[in-house]
């Protein structure tokens, strides 16, 4: 069975007790250091009247107290004046978002419900962030948005209009949640009430397939990106970070030249007519184009291959006839392809292709040269695995998603 853990005490959930420590006081309106860039980190220590001559060490300081130590309070930074703790105490905040549920699976999955201010969106929103402990390395999968745009039929979080772009302290914020409760920080004691995996399970992997696109919200996710790949902080390589795209082809090539991650399509269709119905963005950026932005990313390699994500989807795309199709479109793209069962979730049309066609389909594409897993179904008990994310956060009212879409195309064209 999974166990829920409500840190709210607000749903007629079961309930483990909750150490106080571990339950996050009220959020505030104080702009958060979390994921600034150290430029930016610098800016806002001189603000509060650090001398520049000690900004860059501050910095320094700070930032070894964010990401390798792992603090979310300012009186823990022991090597830091006093006086200067107070004074940024006063202005910001290192707080991590505040967890709504904690649910962990039968398989060990974990899946956190994360609440954040307003920002603007009218009340406090909220994006689930997930945990998948595998051998010799653990996976989190982040989100970008509060909701999403794209409205992927198979996909649940597609039933959830968007509300807003989630921030670079709110990106990174799920990461450092993350190593907090999987006891993850070098050096640190466990917090009373964490969920301490078995040797191995750590934060080794993210990636950006949670809930949103993330090159909808593209400076946002380079920042945080660029906080987390930092080799003297959180030391996350870039060959495991992976950004997903449902395809969003003129930023493509951005994305690989300005944060230089590992890339992933999500694919799903081999031919227009049914993309346009599985993946709406198709309309807007056919397959061509995209596997033409594909084939150009920077970098591209056998050694940085491109993933393509698959879903599975009974009597849709799950013919032989559409495996061969596969291998045919993708042909000189150096790339990998996961074959992912359909996730079912309350009102989807589409039921996950039988075990025996996955097998099949795949070991077609095995033979034609390329690497085809498949995904193992992770926390599905939970609602944590692919294509269920979905929060419980206000839709956006229609004059802020056009203002939005609007900044978007005004973005794309100055690009």
């Amino acid at each position: 069975m999974s166990v829920t853990l409500d840190l709210t005490q607000s749903r007629a959930k079961p309930q483990l007790a909750v150490p106080p420590a571990l339950r996050p006081a009220p959020a505030d309106e104080k702009p958060s250091l979390i994921g600034m860039s150290r430029e930016r980190l610098g800016e806002a220590l001189a603000a509060v009247g650090v001398p520049e001559k000690q900004v860059r060490m501050r910095t320094q300081q700070l930032w070894h107290w964010l990401y390798v130590r792992g603090v979310s309070d300012f009186s823990q930074m022991a090597n830091v004046a006093k006086d200067l703790r107070q004074k940024l105490d006063d202005a910001y905040t290192i707080a991590r978002p505040e967890i709504v549920t904690e649910q962990v699976s039968v398989d060990g999955t974990r899946k956190w419900v994360l609440r954040f201010s307003p920002k603007g969106a009218g009340r406090p929103v909220e994006i689930e962030t997930v945990y998948i402990p595998e051998e010799g390395r653990g996976t989190l999968c982040v989100s970008s948005q509060v909701g999403c745009t794209l409205t992927c039929t198979f996909c649940h979080t597609g039933t959830q209009r968007l509300v807003r772009n989630l921030t670079p302290d709110e990106i990174v914020g799920q990461i450092l949640l993350a190593r907090d409760r999987l006891g993850d920080f070098p050096d640190a004691a466990t917090p009373a009430g964490a969920i301490v995996p078995s040797e191995g399970r750590l934060v080794s992997n993210v990636v950006m397939m949670g809930m949103g696109e993330p090159l909808y919200n593209f400076d946002n996710v380079k920042e945080a990106l660029g906080v987390a790949s930092d080799g003297e902080g959180l030391s996350l390589s870039k060959r495991r970070i992976t950004l997903s795209t449902s395809g969003v082809v003129p930023m493509i090539a951005k994305a690989g030249e300005e944060m230089g991650v590992m890339l992933a399509i999500s694919l799903h269709a081999t031919n227009d007519a049914l993309r346009d119905e599985l993946v709406p963005i198709n309309k807007k950026y056919p397959l061509k184009d995209l596997l033409d932005a594909c084939r150009a990313y920077p970098g591209l390699s056998n050694a940085k291959r491109i993933t393509f994500e698959y879903v599975m989807l009974k009597g849709v795309n799950d013919s032989l006839a559409d495996a061969k199709e596969l291998v045919r479109i993708l042909k000189g793209i150096p790339a990998k392809i996961n074959l992912i069962p359909f996730n079912p979730w309350p009102g989807s049309r589409y039921e996950c292709s039988d075990w025996d066609q996955i097998e099949r389909f795949a070991d077609f594409v095995n033979q034609a040269g390329y690497a085809s897993p498949i995904r193992t179904p992770r926390g599905r008990d939970i609602f944590a695995a692919c294509g269920q994310l979905k929060s419980e956060s206000e839709r956006m009212r229609k004059s802020e998603r056009d203002a939005m879409e609007a900044a978007r195309i005004s973005e794309l064209a100055a690009g």
